[in-house]
Formats: structure tokens, sequence, C-alpha cells
């Protein structure tokens, strides 16, 4: 156990609460001073923040977040928590829209309709997982300060003449005899170790020669590296800093991009398949896309932007055709070819409303499936769309959901006001599709208006059907380039200290007495060899093994 009462050195030197070794002489200022073990060098023993007496709040955050073991702890709870979010897929890899409330009890039972309902589904999006993420983000801050600024503050004032005890408890030792001038001696072994690239500085008979001290920072560019990585990865949270979402387009039309100010129009999609001799024989019957693409047109907005029904004011920026891995690329917005389908939607409708009981029929009125008219007038007739769900189906509560965006089961709900009916109006619900009526039931639904009004679809030439759908993914990062500028500082870190070693040797001759120490943060095999040719130069011949005074990584 380490006492971090400290007295003023030998040397004249005060020094603070918490230093192991003396700031000026490095003499050992622990209980076990006497000792002959290899001393601590980490730090160079000067003391830390995280090491203060009576700390008050501020300081106990501090150490909380300057504790390695904490931080430690931070990595593998953010690791387990990412693995949790792995188990299904989350909310925002979708394709389509969906109800998350039902699709994950549907998919996965009673597991997965927990899953959703701890809020798993949107895992790297939670209030939590980013806070662990800051958290280690903090944790990364305070470790580094609380060790690169007293390591700065030992390496920047470094004295050349060392104690004797501080020299003698390296884990590499020299102790011997020199002859002649000591002076001379010095000189002659300074001038060995600078072909080394060491830099020498001397002190008549004293010496401190190092090299590559940088090395000794690269822990904390890492540090910093990574630090910036985690900002560029919760900058993403910034509205408009990241986008990953996908856009149908049908054939000919124009959609607005949510969450941009941009549209993008399907000018035409052409696909191209494989013949039959260009296929390997299991394959051969099956159509295989050999290449498709969107002929694509981006626009942004001047003027009364959100749906086409705006008649917004579109100024056309960029046009492109979208292949697979040859996306639209216009400033920081992405489109890329994702997939297809070719098989026929329905597009619109033209149906007609029809009075029972007069046997009097209105229209027909135009009914497109997406983006339609919030108000109609039909004859004597006033209509106001009410609700319009692409992919109808009834939730867990009894209330209507929609599953997607496409119309796979579109239904309209209407508040018809006119001639017999209620003065706020009676509402109606409308399935263009024969199935999905005979399915939900809608003159069920509708029986308040049974024997009085019917909308319905007269004729097919009143139906129309899109003949293709280009699928595109749309990408938004502004924080990319920050997430890589933050790994390559973090990776030039990691090089630093792991390809470089800082290495120090004192010596000092008293009356003929020489006494060398070295030290390294790693690679000892390197440092007792540096010593031992040094020494051999110098007319003391040694091996390196003999050098090893004990202690780990020796």
């Amino acid at each position: 156990m380490l006492s971090l009462h400290n007295t003023k050195c030998e040397c004249g030197h005060q020094n603070a609460v918490g230093t192991v070794l003396c700031e000026s002489c490095g003499k050992p200022l622990i209980e076990d001073a006497e000792a002959d073990t290899p001393l601590e060098m980490r730090y160079d023993g000067v003391a830390r923040r995280s090491q203060k007496r009576n700390p008050n709040i501020i300081d106990r955050v501090w150490n909380f977040f300057s504790s390695v073991k904490i931080a430690i702890y931070l990595i593998i709870i953010t690791l387990l928590a990412s693995m949790l979010g792995t188990i299904y897929p989350q909310e925002n890899s979708f394709l389509n829209n969906f109800e998350p409330s039902t699709y994950y009890k549907q998919q996965y039972g009673s597991l997965g309709q927990l899953y959703y309902e701890l809020g798993l589904s949107r895992t790297y999006e939670s209030w939590w997982f980013i806070t662990l993420l800051v958290m280690i983000g903090t944790s990364l801050v305070i470790c580094s300060l609380d060790r690169v600024l007293p390591l700065y503050k030992a390496l920047s004032k470094q004295q050349v003449r060392k104690h004797l005890r501080f020299i003698l408890r390296q884990k590499t030792v020299y102790k011997g005899k020199v002859e002649g001038s000591a002076e001379k001696w010095t000189a002659e072994f300074a001038e060995h170790l600078k072909r080394k690239r060491y830099r020498v500085y001397v002190d008549g008979t004293a010496l401190l020669a190092e090299k590559n001290r940088f090395s000794r920072w690269g822990p904390y560019i890492n540090h910093i590296g990574l630090i910036l990585f985690l900002l560029a990865i919760l900058a993403r949270s910034i509205p408009g800093w990241q986008m990953d979402s996908y856009v149908t387009v049908q054939d000919g039309e124009t959609v607005h991009i949510e969450g941009t100010n941009y549209y993008v129009k399907n000018e035409k999609f052409n696909i191209e398949f494989y013949a039959e001799d260009e296929l390997p024989e299991e394959l051969k019957g099956q159509a295989r896309a050999k290449k498709y693409e969107t002929k694509a047109v981006l626009y942004t907005c001047e003027s009364r932007c959100g749906d086409m029904d705006g008649n917004p004011e579109l100024v056309e920026v960029e046009r492109h055709d979208i292949l697979v891995n040859s996306p639209l690329m216009y400033k920081e917005l992405k489109l890329y070819q994702f997939d297809y389908d070719i098989t026929p939607k329905l597009k619109g409708v033209r149906p007609t409303l029809h009075d029972k009981a007069t046997g009097q029929s209105y229209g027909p009125f135009e009914l497109p499936m997406k983006d339609a008219p919030l108000e109609y007038d039909v004859g004597p007739y006033h209509m106001k769309l009410m609700a319009n769900y692409m992919e109808f189906a009834v939730g867990q509560d009894g209330e209507p959901v929609t599953l997607g965006r496409e119309p796979k089961a579109p239904a309209f709900v209407f508040l018809i006001n006119g001639p017999g009916l209620p003065e706020k109006g009676q509402p109606y619900i409308y399935f263009p599709m024969q199935k999905d009526k005979e399915k939900f039931g809608q003159d069920k639904l509708n029986a308040a208006l049974a024997d009085k009004l019917e909308i319905k679809v007269d004729t097919m030439d009143n139906v129309q059907f899109a003949e293709a759908s280009t699928y595109l993914n749309v990408r938004i990062d502004k924080a990319l380039n920050y997430v890589w500028f933050g790994a390559v500082i973090s990776m030039l870190g990691l090089l630093m200290g792991s390809y470089w070693q800082h290495r120090r040797i004192w010596l000092r001759i008293d009356d003929g007495e020489l006494s060398l120490g070295a030290y390294t943060n790693k690679n000892w095999y390197g440092m007792r060899a540096d010593v031992a040719w040094a020494l051999g130069k110098s007319g003391i011949a040694v091996e390196p093994k003999s050098l090893d005074n004990g202690g780990n990584n020796a």
C-alpha cells in the first residue's frame, strides 16, 4: 500500500501529496523506499488529481471517470447492450413503414413483444445507449487528462543528475568501476548513444539519454481519435446530419424525400434480364436481372414544399442514371439503387358515388392511392377524406393501422355530408380492392349507409396500375468525414505507441564508481542491447542479460 503522505525531499524539492518519486532527483518517497525491487515508473511517479486527499464532490466524479476499471466496465456494458440490439431487427432497418407494436409479436411471439416493449427494437437510438457512449467519452477525456498532464510535467522537467536509489532500482542496471577521467568517459559514452539516435544531456559526470519520447503520447493521441470518433457518432443524432431511409418511386412519379428539401422523379425505370444461354444450368428458366437502372432527376424545393398536391415550386439540381454502385450524388445526399418491383400496382381508381334511394350515380371522381385530395364535391354530396391507409389492418386495441406505405390493402375513410344525412356528416370507409371489401366487411362497417349510399368502381377502365416501381436508398451522413478523421487520428496514436518505445538511460560517476540505470515502456531486450552496446564501445564488456534487475517485463 503506497503512502500518500509526502514530505520535503532531501534534495530540497517540495513534492505534492501523492508523489511517488521526487520530481527533481527521483528519490523514492514511498514506504518501501529501502527495498531493492524495481521502481514503479508509471507517469514517473508524479501525483495525479485522482489521488487527491479529502476529495470534494467534483473530485469524486473525477475519480470515478478516471478509473480504468470503470472505463472497462462501461465498455463491457455497452458491448452487451449492442449485442441485445442484434437479437431481432431494429425498427429502422425495414424498407417500408410498418406497425412495430404488432410486427414483433406476430413474427417472434411473446419474446418479440417483450423485446419491443423494453425498447430494444430501438437500442442504438435509445437515451440509455447514447448515455453509455457519452460516459465512455467522458471517461476517455478524464482518464487522459488525469495522466497526460502529470506525465508531460515530469518529462518536460527531467533532471540530469538523479538520486542513486532511483538509478539502482531501475529494471536495467549496471554498477562498476571507471578507469581514468570520469568526464572523458561520460563524454565518450554520450557520443556512442548519439549514434543510436539518443538525445543526450550531460551534467559533469552525470548523464541523461532518451529517444522516442513522442511514443509516450501515442495512447493519448489514440484517445483523442476515439473521442472525435464518438462525437461524430453522437452528432448523427442532430437533425439533418444522418439519414438512411428508403423511397419508392413509380414510373413517371415525383416524390418528396421526407426529412429533406429534395424531390426525386423517376423518369423511366429500365431492367435487362440475362438471356437463357447466359445462365448456368441450375438457373435456366429463371428470370435473373442483369442490369436495372432508374433515370432519376433530383429537384430542390423553392416554395410551397410538402406533398405534390401543394404544387411545390421545384428546381432541377441533378440528373443521373442510377445503377447499382453508381448513385446519384448531390452535396451531402446520395441515392442508391436498392431494389425494384415490376409487379403491376394499383395507382388510382375513378369510383362513382351511387344514391341507392334515387338510383342516381355521381362521378366518377379521381382517387389516387397516394396524396389523395382531402375534399371532394360529388353531385349534391361533399366528401372529406379523414384517413388514408395504404395497407389496412386492425391493431391489438381494435383501432385501424397501416402496415406499410405501398397500396397493398388501401382503405379510405370519408366523412360525407349531403341530402338525407346528419348535419355533422356520416363516416364511410371505402376499400378499392374487392378482396379487401370481403375480408374486412365493407358493407358491415358502413351499415348506417347500407340503404342510402355506396362508393364503387363501375368498370376496370376506371382502374389505373403502375407498371414498375424503383426502390432507392436515401443516405445523408454529414458526420462520416469526422468519423474517418477520428479513426485516422486513433490509428496514428496506435502506431506511435506500438512501433516505437520511449527509452531512457541515466548514469552518474561518483569517485570512479559508475551507476547506470535504464527504463523503457516496452521491449526490454532492445533496451538492454542498447546499453550493453554503448558500454562495450566505451571499454566495458557486458552481456545484455546480466543487466536484468528483475521485475515484470524485464
